[in-house]
Formats: C-alpha cells, sequence, structure tokens
C-alpha cells in the first residue's frame, strides 16, 4: 500500500530507529524496505504493522507490547482527516451555531462578518438557492415590507415547502447519479423510462425523505420489506455499448466499476476507482477493497418491470386481448414457428461454441447487442419467458435474422413485412410503461480481483466488504442491503461530512472541503472542521432531514450577509474562505435557461414527466448515431432545464456552454467557465431570443414611463438607477425593446445569485 501522508498527522515511531534501522536504513535495504526516511517510511507502514505483529520481524526475538503499540498508533495515525470519528462540540445556546463556529474563526483575525444583505437581494437569493426560480416582482415587494419580525423564516418556509425545491435539489443529485436519458456509448440508444428515477428524486426530496432511508432504497431499495424498486434506478444510469464485437462480459465489468466507483463519490467522497488496477497511491484503499465493494453488485441483474403510469392500465386493458389477437394472427399468417426455433437452436450453439461458424456469431452478437437481456431471454424455454420477453425476441428476428438463416429464408417468409406490420401494431396499441430496476439474480458468482484492472485476468477471489480503513461490516448477511446500512451508520463518518459539505457547496457556492469529490489525501482540509464535524453530527443524530438542515443554514446570519467584495479581506482572505460575506454564484446552466423562461412569462412550471427536447441549433442533432431531434410543442416546451432531454453523444448546447457535465460519471462539483461561447448563447439561441420578445411584450404592456422600472422589477428584483435608466432607453432608442430585453437577459447581474 503505497500512501502519500505529508496532511496526515503522525510522528514515526521511535522503535524504528532503534529495532529497525539497521538492516532497513542507508546503508542497507532489506527485503527492498527502506525505514530511515520519513516518507519511505509511512509509504510501507501497513507492510511493517503486518511484520511486527506477526513476530516475523526484528529477528532475534519480537518487539514488546509497548513498542506494537506504538506502532499500531502510527500507521492508525495515518488514515485521512476524514476516516476520525465525528466531533460535535457544544455551541452556546440562543444562538445559531453557523455563526459561533464562523465567527469564532473571524474573531482571532480581527475580521468582522459582513452586514445582512438588502431584503430584495435576499428575497431574489432565497427563491434562487431554495427553488431556483426568479421570485416575481410582486414576491419581492411582498417581503420587502413585511415588517414582522420573523417574516425571513416565514419565508424559508414557505419555500422549503414548495414542489419546486425539490427540482432544485434534485439537479445536484442528478448530477451525482450520472442520469441522463440515453445510454451512451456509439448508438447511444434513448431510455424512454429513464425519467422516471428522476420524478422519484424529486418527491423523495420534496416529501425530505430522510437521507438514511433515501441512501437505503436507491443502494437495496429492492431487497426491503416493502419494496422501492424504482430508486434503485440509481444504478441504471451506467453507460452501455451496443458495438459489434464488445463481450457482453466486458460491458457489465465496466458497470460493475461504474456502479462501485459511484458509491464510493457520492457517499464516502473517495477516488476509490483508482484502486481499480492497484492499491490507491494515496489512500488506504488497497485494491481488495475496491473489489470488495464491486462484490456486493456482482449477483445483481438489470430488471425492467412493467408499471403502468396513473391512468394506462385501464386504457390498456381495453385493448391488450385484441393486440395480442392481432399480433398472433399477423405471425401465424408468416409461418415463422419452426424458422424461429431453429434460429433460437443455432444462436445457443453459438453462445456455447463461439468461433465454430462466423454468420452464426455474428447473428448471435448483434442479437445481444439490440435485445436488452437478450441473453437471459435465449436461455429460457418459450414457455417461461414474458409476453414482453418474448416478443422482443420476435421482433428481433424478424428484423435482424437474415444473417443466420440466409437471404433466401428471410425472403420466403416476408420478414420485412412482417417487421413493417409489427411495428404498427406497437404503434396502434401503445405497451405499457416500465421501470429500469436492479435486484438480486440469485446467482452466487464469486468475484476476483482483476490483475492491474484487466477484466480478462482474474486474481484471488475475494468476499463482499467495505473498506477497512473506514470501518467494517460485521455480524451481517453481506448482500447491497449491508452496504447500504454501512453507508449511513455510526460507524461511518465519512457519509454526513460528504453530504453535509455538499448542501453547504450548494447554498454557498463552495464547500468547507472545497474538493467535495475528493476527502482522501489529495483532497483539500475543511477551512471549518469544527463546523463541518457539527453539521455532519446533528445531521445523522437529527435524522437525517436534509430540509432541516437547509434550514438551519439558510436561518444563519452567515448565509444573509451580503456578497459585495470588501477592500479589507482583499489581502487578508482574498478567496472568503473565512466566510466573512457571501459568495456570488452564477446560476447553474438549467437554471439560465428557467430564468429566462421566468422573467419572459413563458415557463411552464409543471413538476414532474417525460424529458422534452426544445429547440436548439440547426445540426447539433446530425452529431448523434441513432436518432433525431423531434422538437416538443406546445407549451411543454417551456418547461425547465431539469426536463432537458440529455443525450449524452449529443447534449444539449446550452447546457454544454454553461458547464453542465455530460453526466458519463458522478459530478460532485460543477466548473464555472467564461468562454466567449456563453453570451453567443445568450443572444442566439432559439429559446432566448423567445423569451426576449415575451420579455418586451410584458414590458411594453405597461405605460411608457414605467417600462424601465418594470424591466428591472423582472430582471433584477429592484429599481433602476438613472444612469442605468438612461442607458437602457437609450438601447431601447437604437434597437426598441427586444433588443433591449435581450442585453439585459445577457447581463452579469441577471446571471448570478448574489
Amino acid at each position: 500500500m503505497i500512501w502519500q501522508c505529508a496532511l496526515w498527522a503522525a510522528e514515526t515511531p521511535e522503535v524504528l530507529e532503534r529495532r529497525c534501522v539497521a538492516c532497513h536504513g542507508a546503508a542497507k535495504q532489506m527485503g527492498k524496505l527502506r525505514l530511515d526516511r520519513k516518507d519511505l517510511a509511512e509509504s510501507s507502514a501497513r507492510r511493517v504493522l503486518e511484520m511486527t505483529s506477526s513476530g516475523k520481524m526484528p529477528p532475534g526475538g519480537g518487539l514488546t507490547a509497548s513498542e506494537l503499540s506504538s506502532i499500531r498508533n502510527w500507521v492508525e495515525g495515518l488514515k485521512p482527516w476524514s476516516f476520525s470519528p465525528i466531533v460535535k462540540s457544544a455551541v452556546p445556546a440562543g444562538r445559531n451555531p453557523i455563526d459561533h463556529f464562523v465567527q469564532a474563526a473571524l474573531a482571532p483575525k480581527g475580521i468582522r462578518p459582513s452586514a445582512e444583505a438588502e431584503r430584495r437581494t435576499l428575497a431574489r437569493r432565497i427563491y434562487l438557492d431554495l427553488t431556483g426560480l426568479l421570485p416575481s416582482p410582486e414576491e419581492v415587494e411582498a417581503f420587502a415590507r413585511d415588517s414582522r419580525p420573523d417574516a425571513y423564516e416565514r419565508l424559508v418556509d414557505q419555500l422549503l415547502a414548495s414542489p419546486h425545491y425539490g427540482e432544485k435539489f434534485a439537479r445536484q443529485w442528478l448530477d451525482l447519479a450520472r442520469y441522463a436519458d440515453s445510454e451512451g456509448g456509439v448508438q447511444d440508444y434513448a431510455r424512454p423510462f429513464a425519467w422516471r428515477y428522476r420524478d422519484w428524486v424529486i418527491r423523495a426530496l420534496n416529501d425530505d425523505m430522510p437521507f438514511d432511508r433515501f441512501t437505503v432504497a436507491q443502494i437495496a431499495g429492492d431487497l426491503l420489506p416493502v419494496p422501492d424498486r424504482v430508486a434503485t434506478g440509481f444504478h441504471r444510469n451506467t453507460i452501455t455499448s451496443r458495438e459489434g464485437g464488445v463481450e457482453l462480459e466486458r460491458i457489465r465489468f465496466e458497470q460493475l466499476l461504474d456502479r462501485t466507483s459511484t458509491v464510493g463519490t457520492v457517499w464516502l467522497g473517495l477516488t476509490v476507482g483508482c484502486a481499480q488496477c492497484h492499491d490507491h497511491k494515496y489512500d488506504p484503499i488497497s485494491q481488495k477493497d475496491f473489489y470488495s465493494l464491486m462484490a456486493f453488485f456482482e449477483n445483481a441483474e438489470e430488471v425492467d418491470l412493467e408499471s403502468p403510469l396513473p391512468g394506462e392500465l385501464g386504457v390498456y386493458r381495453g385493448y391488450a386481448a385484441k393486440f395480442r389477437a392481432e399480433r398472433d394472427k399477423v405471425l401465424a399468417e408468416h409461418k415463422i414457428a419452426d424458422t424461429l426455433a431453429y434460429w433460437e437452436e443455432n444462436a445457443r450453439d453459438a453462445m456455447a461454441n463461439p468461433g465454430k461458424r462466423p454468420n452464426w456469431d455474428i447473428s448471435y452478437d448483434t442479437y445481444l447487442k439490440l435485445v436488452d437481456h437478450g441473453q437471459r431471454i435465449l436461455l429460457k424455454k418459450p414457455g417461461e419467458r414474458s409476453a414482453r420477453e418474448q416478443d422482443a425476441l420476435v421482433d428481433y428476428f424478424a428484423k435482424y435474422s437474415q444473417g443466420g438463416i440466409g437471404k433466401e429464408k428471410y425472403d420466403e417468409l416476408k420478414l420485412k413485412e412482417l417487421t413493417e406490420k409489427l411495428r404498427k401494431l406497437e404503434e396502434q396499441y401503445p405497451r405499457l410503461s416500465v421501470l429500469m430496476t436492479l435486484a438480486e439474480s440469485g446467482a452466487h458468482e464469486p468475484t476476483h480481483v482483476r490483475i492491474r484492472g484487466n477484466w480478462t485476468d482474474k486474481g484471488a477471489a475475494v468476499e463482499a466488504g467495505t473498506p477497512k480503513a473506514v470501518a467494517p461490516v460485521v455480524g451481517k448477511k453481506m448482500d447491497r442491503l449491508a452496504l447500504a446500512q454501512w453507508l449511513v451508520s455510526r460507524e461511518n463518518p465519512l457519509t454526513p461530512r460528504v453530504t453535509m459539505n455538499r448542501l453547504w457547496q450548494e447554498l454557498f457556492g463552495r464547500g468547507l472541503v472545497r474538493t467535495s469529490e475528493d476527502f482522501g489525501a489529495q483532497g483539500e482540509k475543511p477551512t471549518h472542521p469544527e463546523l463541518l464535524d457539527w453539521l455532519a453530527g446533528e445531521f445523522r443524530d437529527s435524522g437525517w432531514s436534509t430540509k432541516r438542515m437547509v434550514r438551519l443554514i439558510v436561518t444563519s446570519a452567515t448565509y444573509k450577509q451580503a456578497s459585495e467584495a470588501r477592500a479589507d479581506l482583499l489581502t487578508v482572505d482574498p478567496q472568503n474562505t473565512l466566510l466573512a460575506r457571501q459568495m456570488r454564484m452564477r446560476l447553474p446552466a438549467e437554471l439560465i435557461r428557467d430564468a429566462a423562461l421566468r422573467v419572459s412569462g413563458l415557463l411552464n412550471d409543471a413538476v414532474g414527466g417525460e424529458s422534452i427536447r426544445p429547440p436548439q441549433p440547426e445540426g447539433v442533432a446530425d452529431l448523434q448515431y441513432s436518432m433525431k431531434w423531434e422538437e416538443t410543442q406546445g407549451r411543454a416546451r417551456y418547461r425547465r432545464g431539469l426536463y432537458i432531454f440529455l443525450q449524452r453523444t449529443a447534449a444539449y448546447p446550452l447546457l454544454m456552454a454553461f458547464d453542465a457535465p455530460d453526466r458519463t460519471s458522478s459530478c460532485s462539483r460543477r466548473e464555472t467557465s467564461n468562454t466567449p461561447l456563453q453570451p453567443l448563447n445568450l443572444m442566439n439561441d432559439p429559446v432566448f431570443v423567445e423569451a426576449a420578445e415575451a420579455l418586451a411584450a410584458r414590458i411594453e404592456e405597461v405605460p411608457e414611463g414605467e417600462r424601465v422600472a418594470r424591466a428591472f422589477a423582472l430582471c433584477f428584483g429592484r429599481a433602476p438607477s438613472a444612469r442605468e435608466r438612461d442607458a437602457v432607453l437609450g438601447h431601447v432608442a437604437r434597437r426598441g425593446w427586444f433588443g433591449a430585453s435581450r442585453a439585459l437577459l445577457n447581463t452579469d447581474e441577471f446571471l448570478t445569485r448574489e
């Protein structure tokens, strides 16, 4: 195990100098082990502990209990700070604990906190932070004029209860869950029901589902006494490949790697994926630890379940029998039964004897890539398959079996004609909607360490287990449910720390640990360690309520501070790590679009449902292999950015321009770039052109003398200065209100949460 321990507080024990350096020093390094240098000693710490504890070293007599204890304490001290137990410090009563910790860090440096932000700024901030939507001018004024002492707390409670709260915080979680509406790979086919997992996330956040339950449901919802299968869609966000010649076993191995690494990122804040090929070079995670974590997912399989949407089942039952009868009639007319059985028999032979007959190898491989769970279906007898599984196999046979059965037989059975008939039946009689889930397969395949991470090179078998340096699971059946419960157990200090740090990041623009994706040795240490531990302990001890913690943070004086830069901080704290003011944050990509639609009056704020395809620049869809971008029509095209169809290989340009991740892997922290493409998007993107036209129309509804004030109230929640008023009127004189609206939607203030 190679660890770089410069960030860890542990002195090299004196016993190494007395008992070990003679054989393992500068002059001689027996066993290629050198212990006279601190960095080299620390990099071999686990080896030293193993050899001395077993009595193999030093020769001529083992160490005393006291000496062994000093080595053990030294090794334990080499763990990253984040692995240590949470210590929840006492806080004075009658004061927000956050302010206590922040001001305790400011006081020794003689720094005073900033004053509270102006009420209109505060209203805009809290609306954006809790719902992701701009407040209307009327909502801003209502708060500004509310003189009740608890007016702010009342507004916070109102926004926490808004259905848009779940949408706002779902955006961050979907980044972590690498959610997308397509499967990735070259073909990148659509996943038409992926959105049902997104809806589950929004509902769970709106309901303030305790985070421990939120965790267990996604990791192992299928194993609960009352299953929550839709939540396991978290694991179905992996990338897949339908490329010819790519082995299914390799695809599955890469999906297991992704699931393992994602759990490590999302709940542990660790780069566990670095241990795929070798022991982690910086953190105490061995390669065996990584594959032991992967073993929790080894015997799970992807399962698509028929799960009708509200109102769907009754309609389906009305035509199900007719659909089945018509389909059976069409199949009988084409007399495919014998040839289908022949094709199945030969496909199974190709599965068992690859390389025997190349044409059948190709036919079988194509089938595997085009039919989801195709191998599982083929291995079942026809009578054991569900109707949906049998239909999928028959549909493939009708369309693609020519490579196996030959062109002559394909034409004789008129399978091209059959394919068209089946397609029309599917259009006429839509099937029930589906849930993408994960479930235990019932198999007990062993998990092996892969030598150098190569999927074909299997090493020693390992049992399911958690990283030993964090906390091992003891005395439980080692399944995904045990893993989920361990993630939120008191023995694991990482999950509450990592989760609260990301919540802080969402509300301040930067976590107390800036590297929110890495709580290991290569990550940064917390700027306020006592505050982070208090938040983590409070979150865990008070029932894992996220809304409670959000309320605690946003009602603190620290959160409510003004965000203006201060001259006295430029040299003392230029990065604002001590939190003497709030942070200005550019809105995330989705919220920039939402803001434009909101002020223009175009926004359709319906919560949940299928993804949309709004207008996008011409030619972008042509970059995608498998499908065309069919624009959503009507009011639905103006739904929130959260619902934009995420095509992995041809992502929506506006989202990419403003740093949305590609969702190929878990993203804990978005970058914030500043590029020429961004203003070009805001000026010319079809959505922003429409928004500017609609905003201009809204402004022109009021008397001419009130229009500038109306524009500023809509866009910024405040009144214009005299200089701003003159500048806007000058722009209107040259380009009209449409041109002025385009300029307003492109300003830094419009795109920024103060």
